[in-house]
């Protein structure tokens, strides 16, 4: 019986003596992120996914009426069509036909001109032989400068025509050609982005609308999480910032693993922040505590996100590459 008791005061003893538990960071294990926003304030007309299910890049996860858009872009098409055929007609110039009439209205004013200038100088002769009175001369003389006239701006018209357009009027139309396409572009985009696909491999983690509601401008459509290995977010007491850098190795423990992990420190807040509600403890209430993201190893690719996590907080001296 003695020495049952000595051997219990012992184990006490040494339990007494025995350094405190490790100080530990604590958190949980996250995996990216990915929200969809709605561009566009549109009814949604198809889910076909439904949420927890795993997904591919470029899988649909969310349809909006795309009746409006299409309607949009149809009229930007439509502009650009008309664009590229006046900026055909200026480049092309003018059809055969309308120069051929152009050229026969020039030889047409030239022969009604020829016949004025000879009825002119006939009215010459007749009135130096005092045949014909002075206003029958000067009726003579206007008509042949109204032929005149009239062949000149036949031949001018037909020089147009033959000439082809001017440089301004055909920078003028590839400039409003190149805006008409620049427009396609953009109503083309905006009419992709209401069907709303996956970015990357992943778990379609909540959808906050309904089939036929209407979703407000910008609101969030859905939400995935990265389908790749968790990180341990944590966070990390004041007092042991200084050694917890980036690319710092540490022991990682997770509820319901036994096997402690690896993970590497990536990231750390420069930022401090009082102590999350779940991390309180007695004598950590008042501490200032700073962000810190783990990577763990590929074993912990089928862990879920939310597990709680900790980390061990005595350092090493070990850093990564």
């Amino acid at each position: 019986m003695r020495l049952i008791i000595l051997g219990m005061f012992f184990i006490f003893m040494q339990l007494a003596c025995s350094p405190t538990s490790v100080p530990q960071a604590i958190g949980t294990l996250e995996r990216d992120r990915v929200t969809f926003t709605a561009t566009s304030n549109e009814i949604i007309r198809e889910l076909p996914v439904i949420e927890g299910s795993i997904v591919e890049a470029g899988q649909v996860l969310v349809r909006l009426d795309a009746k409006n858009q299409q309607a949009i872009l149809a009229n930007a098409i439509a502009k650009k069509a008309k664009a590229t055929a006046f900026l055909l007609k200026l480049t092309n110039g003018e059809r055969v036909e309308d120069i051929a009439s152009a050229q026969a209205k020039v030889a047409q004013a030239n022969a009604q001109f020829v016949e004025a200038q000879k009825n002119y100088r006939r009215q010459v002769e007749l009135i130096a032989r005092k045949l014909v009175s002075q206003s029958d001369l000067d009726s003579a003389l206007a008509s042949r400068d109204k032929a005149l006239a009239s062949l000149n701006s036949t031949k001018e018209e037909f020089s147009k025509l033959t000439a082809g357009s001017r440089i301004e009027d055909i920078e003028q139309a590839k400039a409003e050609l190149a805006a008409s396409q620049a427009e396609v572009v953009l109503q083309t985009q905006k009419l992709d982005e209401l069907t709303i696909v996956a970015t990357r491999d992943g778990i379609l983690d909540n959808l906050p609308y309904n089939l036929g509601e209407r979703v407000a401008l910008n609101s969030v459509v859905a939400v995935m999480l990265a389908n790749s290995v968790p990180y341990a977010r944590v966070y990390v007491p004041a007092p042991h910032r200084i050694h917890f850098i980036p690319g710092l190795k540490v022991t990682v423990h997770v509820d319901g693993v036994e096997q402690t992990l690896v993970g590497t420190v990536r990231w750390v807040s420069h930022e401090a922040s009082f102590t999350p509600y779940y991390a309180l403890t007695e004598n950590e209430r008042a501490r200032l505590m700073y962000l810190a993201e783990v990577d763990l190893e590929d074993s912990a690719a089928t862990f879920p996100s939310g597990i709680p996590a900790q980390v061990d907080l005595i350092i090493n001296n070990s850093t990564g590459d």
